[in-house]
Order: structure tokens, then sequence, then C-alpha cells
């Protein structure tokens, strides 16, 4: 996954553009970068690591050093970005976001006609220069920004930093989100609707799907504007996105709790105390125990001064370690305790069945779990929200093909898997709970989750869940 910041102002854009991006580190582990325009001085770009130091540690140089009025940067779990250009279209910066499944197949087609690549990685076209490729095919932005989401399998948002402006292109579904800021002295995009208020901007608008606008000292000009069909990823409240968020006008953080009471009003336990996993379980469970009445209390806490969360080794064994220990009991809530634990998802199940082994050595009685989002049969084809590469991995994948005895599962029967008031999901959510050694598990319903967003279900993409598209 990966966030993008851009900035156009009167004055020096780099500290906005700096705070602005570091906002993001949630979404992205990996890469992370900055590109600037000054009418003198011309492009600056700079790329780092970020796997094991945060962003700002890592650009605290560019901080001061770099200088313009125009800017782009990224944070990014893949490629390294933002990259520049030059192409008919003159110089430009480029940062995406999205996934694009059908990349080698376009990567083919550009270098028949005698393009080349320069940003590869591990043989492999790095995405955000394929698509700048897609958008060369075309003799001006506009019709290649819709060029390359036409052939493009998955999703692109896209930002583009020229010396005029900026463009900015949401993803044709609108899967990923693009928010627009505006103070006296300029103009902002942003992933995440939050990351520019304490930089003294104001709510302007929210870009829809398919829109392509451009940002200058004047304003913001749309030139293709937004189309009907909208399928945005609802992960995006359940996981990825940061509670002081809103999509689509809908607050992480309040949906958070709504999906907290649901799943409190279909209970039946009576546990000694509610918890959630840190960080995207917590208000989740503070929903529970507020419709409950079960008190919410930390038997653990995430201990990050030392641990930050792009620290990700590759390793999964190494990654599950990690994990477990950035996690600290507290005895004193957990010895003989009946614990009803809240994690946003179940997608491996690794890391949930090591936090609950470690809460039962550490003195729990029981160790219910409650995810807040229903029971995740598909990998997801359009943003890789799910956090897996392969279907196989998940959980609920295998544990499906165990019960029927076969890898190969017909989409009917997935979707009598998916459906919570049949007896497959019932024997399907029996053997995980068996399987992780949880006390009891009760998935949050598909329904309940879709009804504490409140937004038109259409809108909604629910293909990790139910496989729609």
């Amino acid at each position: 996954m990966g966030g993008f910041f851009g900035v156009v102002s009167k004055e020096d854009c780099v500290f906005d553009l700096f705070y602005g991006v570091d906002y993001h580190s949630h979404l992205g582990t990996r890469r992370a970068g900055m590109a600037v325009y000054d009418s003198e001085s011309g492009f600056d770009k700079s790329i780092h690591n970020i796997e094991n130091a945060p962003f700002r540690t890592k650009f605290s140089d560019e901080a001061t050093s770099m200088k313009g009025n125009m800017g782009i940067a990224c944070i990014s779990d893949y490629e390294a970005q933002p990259i520049l250009i030059r192409s008919h279209h003159g110089t430009f910066a480029i940062t995406t976001v999205g996934k694009i499944n059908n990349a080698e197949e376009l990567a083919n087609m550009v270098t028949s006609t005698n393009t080349h690549f320069f940003e590869m990685n591990n043989g492999e076209v790095n995405p955000t220069e394929l698509v700048a490729a897609l958008i060369n095919q075309k003799e001006n932005f506009v019709e290649g920004i819709e060029y390359a989401q036409n052939v493009i399998d998955g999703s692109i948002s896209i930002l583009i930093l020229t010396p005029k402006g900026i463009y900015a292109a949401r993803d044709k579904m609108g899967r990923t989100p693009i928010a627009v800021g505006q103070k006296c002295d300029g103009y902002c995009y942003s992933f995440e609707s939050f990351a520019y208020l304490n930089l003294g901007y104001n709510d302007y608008k929210q870009l829809g799907p398919g829109e392509i606008t451009v940002m200058d000292h004047s304003g913001v000009k749309t030139l293709v504007a937004p189309g009907k069909d909208m399928k945005i990823c609802t992960f995006l409240w359940v996981y990825y996105g940061y509670p002081a968020s809103s999509y689509e006008g809908i607050n992480v953080e309040n949906m958070r709790n709504k999906c907290g009471h649901a799943l409190a009003r279909r209970d039946t336990i009576k546990p000694d105390l509610v918890a959630g996993v840190p960080d995207s379980g917590v208000a989740h469970a503070i929903g529970y125990a507020n419709e409950s009445g079960v008190r919410y209390a930390r038997p653990f806490v995430k201990y990050t001064p030392t641990w930050p969360r792009s620290f990700t080794p590759t390793h999964q064994s190494k990654r599950n370690l990690i994990a477990k220990m950035k996690l600290i009991p507290v005895h004193d809530l957990i010895d003989g305790k009946s614990l009803l634990l809240i994690d946003d998802s179940i997608v491996r199940g690794t890391q949930m069945r090591e936090t609950t082994d470690f809460l039962y050595e550490s003195g729990a009685k029981e160790v219910h779990i409650r995810p807040a989002c229903p029971p995740i049969l598909y990998s997801c084809k359009y943003l890789g929200f799910s956090r897996s590469g392969s279907e196989m991995e998940l959980i609920t994948r295998k544990t499906i093909c165990e019960i029927e005895g076969s890898n190969e599962i017909a989409k009917e029967i997935l979707d009598e898997y998916a459906n919570p008031d049949s007896q497959r999901y019932s024997k399907m959510v029996d053997a995980i709970c068996e399987k992780l050694h949880f006390t009891s598990l009760r998935y949050q319903r598909l329904d309940d989750m879709l009804d504490a967003i409140d937004l038109d279900n259409d809108k909604l993409c629910t293909y990790c869940w139910n496989g729609k598209e």
C-alpha cells in the first residue's frame, strides 16, 4: 500500500510537503520520496529506504535543503517513487497509489514501440514508471491519464508535478481517496484527509471516481468530471485508514466504534474485560465495551519507542517475532481473567494465534476473539489491502480446503462459506477457532460492517469477503 501528498504554494512548500507526507507513515513501510519544483532551480528529487528508520529521520536533511513552491511526495510499501521523467510532455515527476495486475502485458506493449525502462527491481518494471510510459503514449496529460486508467487492470491514482502545476487523478472506481485542502497561500492534495489540518489547510473538496484536476496558484480546476460509479475499498475504514481520517464523509474512528457496537449486540458471552489489539482494534473494542457494559482495559500494551512500524523484516518468522516482542503484558489484567480481544481482521492467523498463546502463557483463563470484519476469503486484486499475496495463505482458504478435501473450490461453494447463516460458514469458523487455540470465535457480519459505514453499499468494494466485483 502507500499514500501521497502534493502542495502548491505561493511560498516555499517543503515544510508542508515534509509533514504532510509524514502523516501517511501508517500506509507504507519500505520506500519514501519527495520531488519539488522551483522556478529558478528546476526539479529536485530524493528517495530513501525507510525500512529501518521513520520518514522524518531519513528525510531530515531534505526538509532544510530542498526548496520549491510546488511538490509531491509519497510513502510506499513497494516501488521507489516519485520518479522524474522527460518526454514529449516535458520534464515531470510522478507518484502513484494502486495495483497493476497486467503490468507485464502493458510493459511488453510499451517496449514494442522502442521505449525502454530504467527503474527495474528484481527484473520487474517500476509500476510508477510504467504508468508514466502509458501516459506518454498520448498527446497530453489528460488523454494520457485516461488512457493509462483504461488499460490498467487493477486500480491507479496519480499525482503529476509539472512546472505549471500538479495534476491529480483518482482511480476510475474511486478505490482510493484524494482529498483537497486549501489555505490562504496554497492548496494541497492528500490521500488522508486529516494530513493537512495541522498545517493550516481547510477541507476544500474530495475528488470523485475518475476525476482529473490540475492545481496551480490560482486554484483547482476539474479537467475530467467524476464518474457516477464507485467502489471505494472498505478496508480503509476497517484497518488501513487513520482514526482521524474520513472517506466520502464517513469518519474512520466513528465507523470502528459502530462496528464494536454491532459485535456486542450479537454476542452472548460475558468476559471480565474487552481489549483491542493495538492500534486498529482499539476503537472497535471501545465500541464493544460501551455497548455491552463490559469493562474496557489494556491487558497488554504496545512498546514502540525503539520499534517503529517501519522496521519490518522481509522474512515472515522474523515479522511474527518482532510483532510479539512489541506486546508487553500487564499481568494484573490477565491472570485468571476471561478476555475478549478485538482485532481488525484475521488474515493468515499466525500473529493472532501467537497473541492468544502469549495471553494464556501470561495467565489468561479464556481468550475470546472477535474480528472486526468478516472472514477474508479472497486476496485483494485491486489494492493488496488484505495483506496476503496468495489466497492459499489465508487461514480461511486453508481451512476450507481441509474441510472440502480439495484445493479447487467452486465459487458457489465459497459463497456458502461467506454466508454467516450457512452450515459451511459455522463449520469453517469452528475449525479456525480450534486451530488457533481461541476459547471462542465470532466474526463481524458483512451486513453489520456495511451498516456501520452507512454509505450506499453499491459504492463499497467487498471483494475480500464475498468475491463480488
